[in-house]
């Protein structure tokens, strides 16, 4: 600190060096009139203590400004996770009906139209709004969702629009509707055939005029929201049943996707059994190399009334279930290996079930070994002789597994 006395103007002036961590930030200087009563002690500790509040306010603000580029980075780290995560290559199927989804989600990715997703329960309407999102102009904006099946019919209109303070017991706050927290960005609304009809028409005037009021309010929302909505109803027969306006499909039926069922999809099958049994691997920890053939031919040939959202959870099942390093028929759900849901039963006897067993584990050496019998007699500690027996008994085919 610098002490220097100004005679001519009868006053003195205090430097002081701002320190912080041991670096110099700069100084700090105060002009003092000369008074005899105020000594240099005391004049030294009033600067020290601005000095001292001025590097913890440089302190302060540089904590700030480090935690808001981590939240910045942070940020842009998972909006490009989720762009990736959600990228057209990363949405598994190449059959016929796939491909014409892909065309279709490519073409109308980057407009700001209304699209409509119908289909089955459970084929991926939800990763589909996903993709529509992030591969378009708003991708960098919110991707709001709501589920108008789960909400009751005294919530949905809340949720959707929002509330002002007092519109009902309990509204002690204004509260953002959907809505309003999608504006700029995209709003998906799934299982759009549930929407109670009340509530059909406001969203009617949403998608008319762009705006809306709060629940109990009288103020005009305007806002700047692309919509995508799903459904698996027949919203044809829901509007001839009156449970569905006819208005209102013709808004939302700007841009319609069917995303086809799984059985339609069969040659997809194994490429999501393959992609869920690498994910599902990874959750639980197991090493589970791959699928057995029998195995994927007891999941080509079931039907999957709910679809990949079925498959998805039998190969989890599997992988939790399997305590060697290949899933086998016996590791799948029983709905898979009897014919319950078909409603032809077949009784299962110890014999019965030893050779599906045994057709089981030849199958499988077989595929090890390029359908060579010499090799999978080996590997099972028998002798051809006997593999080839059971070939012939369970009518296996070599050749259909050898590359």
């Amino acid at each position: 600190m610098k002490f220097l006395p100004l005679p001519e103007a009868e006053t003195s002036l205090v430097i002081l060096p701002i320190i912080l961590e041991n670096q110099k930030l700069g100084v700090f200087a105060a002009e003092f009139l000369y008074r005899e009563e105020l000594d240099l002690k005391e004049k030294k500790l009033f600067i020290s203590i601005v000095a001292a509040l001025i590097a913890q306010t440089f302190k302060i603000e540089n904590a700030v400004s480090e935690e808001r580029r981590k939240l910045t980075d942070e940020n842009s780290h998972l909006r490009q996770e989720l762009k990736e995560k959600y990228d057209f290559s990363q949405i598994i199927g190449n059959s016929n009906p796939m491909r014409q989804v892909y065309n279709q989600v490519s073409q109308v990715a980057r407009s700001n139209a209304t699209v409509l997703l119908r289909g089955e329960s459970g084929t991926g309407k939800e990763m589909i709004a996903h993709a529509l999102h992030y591969n378009s102009l708003r991708s960098k904006q919110a991707f709001i969702k709501i589920n108008c099946a789960a909400l009751p019919e005294t919530l949905i209109e809340s949720e959707l629009f929002g509330y002002e303070k007092g519109a009902f017991t309990g509204a002690d706050k204004r509260k953002k509707g959907r809505f309003e927290l999608a504006d700029g960005g995209t709003l998906f609304l799934d299982e759009i055939g549930d929407l109670p009809t009340q509530t059909q028409i406001k969203l009617l005037r949403v998608l008319q005029e762009k705006e809306f009021e709060r629940l109990g309010g009288t103020e005009t929302v305007k806002i700047n929201v692309r919509l995508i909505t799903a459904t698996n109803k027949n919203l044809e027969e829901e509007i001839s049943k009156g449970n569905f306006r006819e208005d209102l499909f013709y808004r939302l039926n700007v841009f319609t996707i069917f995303l086809p069922p799984l059985r339609e999809r069969k040659s997809d099958i194994l490429f999501l059994a393959e992609h869920f049994l690498k994910k599902y691997e990874r959750i639980h920890g197991k090493s589970v190399r791959r699928i057995s053939t029998p195995a994927i031919d007891m999941l080509t040939a079931y039907h999957y009334p709910g679809n990949v959202r079925e498959l998805e959870n039998a190969i989890e099942r599997a992988i939790i279930v399997c305590d060697e390093n290949v899933i086998h028929g016996h590791h799948l759900p029983p709905t898979l290996q009897t014919a319950e849901v078909s409603d032809t039963v077949m009784k299962l006897t110890l014999s019965s079930a030893v050779a599906a067993f045994e057709s089981d584990l030849i199958q499988d050496t077989l595929k090890t070994t390029n359908g060579n019998c010499a090799q999978a007699a080996i590997l099972l500690d028998t002798t051809e002789r006997i593999i080839n027996y059971k070939i012939s008994k369970y009518e296996i085919n070599p050749k259909r597994f050898r590359r």
